[in-house]
């Protein structure tokens, strides 16, 4: 019997070093109970952008919804200026979309945290015939993207949340954000991109394990998918999630063989809102991340989510929300604040005018962007490729268009009932 009691007090205290926060977290931003702490155990609200666009470009982004995914739009574009131009033109939207003036910016206006939509194939090379976690080969590029941005994060006192915004083989039929070709296998249906996805995850770990400029991260972005009812394709109605959770779980075990550090965060079926058979998650340093877009900015609006965090003791994050007007944003972080949840708009700039920052259209371009939608003339390559070049020279922070009155709306009107003054936030 003894022998027995002692087993058990072991395991006991086994679990509470595996599970509890603070043993594994300490200076790293961390998941207590139902609120996210800094690393030195203060409640921390996080008030941040996504990065939208710059590693996995949406349709709607360049104007151009028709086309939804960043693939058929490579595809478009190569079709006339060929693939070596379209190349050059996706690295210097990369160069220059995201620099560290951006960084710089979001700081001084008040935003203290980043998240980081990441797509698959700029940490993967995707070689041919070749399959399994010991048979991938690294794409520097992505790490090397990564590791600027959290320099120049760190240099501004800022955190970054990493987001697998598009997995291998994509995770979901809304097929813009996870850019998936619904000709090939997707995330669920094939166990080497699973593989992969988790091999990636593993990776992130054993490279930034150390790096407390990394707050979190968030293991996969608003999958949609109907598991048990086909034709329920977002899996809005899912009520097991069975596959969502295993992959979660090994993803998790991936994880923490590696890094014992970072706060991890999971978004539930149906675009990150469904979380049947989802919870509760035996690793303590998790968050919950739900989503919200398109609906009203009342106290019941969230309930469903408040109940799961009393319920299972884990914290809240509102991961995605914005597209929408300056009162509605600043009624939206309201919201979010006044129940101690920390948030992230998206995107911090697009082509459009209710982002803070907003990327000016040239004329070539949406001459080019026109013929896509079936509105115009075919232009010539030439005029093409110039377009799309000072399109990505225009994503660059000095030239886009700074729309001030987003800025505030997100982070002065939610706190005060004062009117601005004549000068910019």
């Amino acid at each position: 019997m003894k022998h027995r009691l002692l087993a058990l007090a072991v395991l006991l205290a086994v679990s509470l070093v595996l599970f509890s926060p603070a043993a594994h977290a300490e200076g790293f931003v961390h998941a207590d109970h139902q609120r996210i702490v800094d690393g030195d155990g203060k409640p921390q609200i996080l008030r941040g952008m996504g990065l939208g666009g710059w590693m996995v470009q949406e349709g709607y982004m360049l104007g151009l919804s028709n086309l939804g995914a960043q693939r058929v739009i490579r595809s478009r574009i190569s079709e006339i200026i060929g693939a070596r131009k379209t190349e050059q033109f996706y690295r210097s939207w990369r160069d220059n979309a995201v620099t560290q003036a951006d960084i710089d910016a979001m700081a001084g206006w008040g935003f203290n945290s980043v998240r980081l939509p990441m797509h698959w194939n700029l940490f993967i090379k995707d070689t041919a015939g070749k399959s399994g976690p010991g048979k991938i080969v690294w794409n520097v590029e992505g790490f090397r993207r990564v590791d600027a941005l959290i320099a120049w994060l760190k240099a501004n006192r800022m955190v970054l949340i990493l987001d697998l915004h598009a997995a291998p083989g994509g995770q979901g039929n809304d097929l813009a954000i996870s850019d998936r070709d619904p000709q090939k296998p997707s995330l669920w249906e094939s166990g080497d991109n699973q593989a992969k996805m988790i091999a990636l995850w593993m990776e992130i770990a054993r490279r930034y394990k150390e790096e407390p400029t990394i707050a979190g991260y968030d293991l996969l972005n608003e999958p949609n998918w109907g598991f048990q009812d086909k034709t329920d394709i977002h899996g809005c109605s899912e009520t097991g999630n069975k596959p969502l959770r295993d992959l979660y779980e090994r993803t998790i075990r991936a994880i923490r063989s590696v890094d014992t550090n970072h706060m991890l965060i999971i978004e539930g079926n149906c675009w990150g809102n469904n979380y049947a058979g989802l919870l509760p998650v035996a690793d303590r340093n998790t968050v919950l991340s739900y989503h919200k877009y398109w609906t009203a900015t009342t106290q019941e609006t969230i309930e469903p989510f408040l109940k799961l965090r009393a319920q299972y003791d884990m914290p809240l994050w509102n991961g995605e929300t914005g597209e929408n007007s300056n009162d509605w944003y600043a009624r939206a972080v309201e919201l979010a604040e006044n129940n101690d949840i920390g948030w992230s708009m998206w995107p911090l700039k697009k082509i459009g005018s209710n982002n803070p920052l907003e990327i000016p259209a040239n004329s070539q371009y949406r001459s080019f962007a026109s013929y896509l939608r079936g509105e115009g003339e075919k232009p010539k390559a030439g005029d093409v490729f110039a377009g799309l070049m000072r399109l990505a020279a225009d994503s660059r922070f000095d030239r886009n268009i700074r729309h001030a009155d987003v800025i505030d709306a997100l982070l002065r009107a939610p706190h005060s009932g004062r009117p601005i003054s004549d000068q910019e936030p």
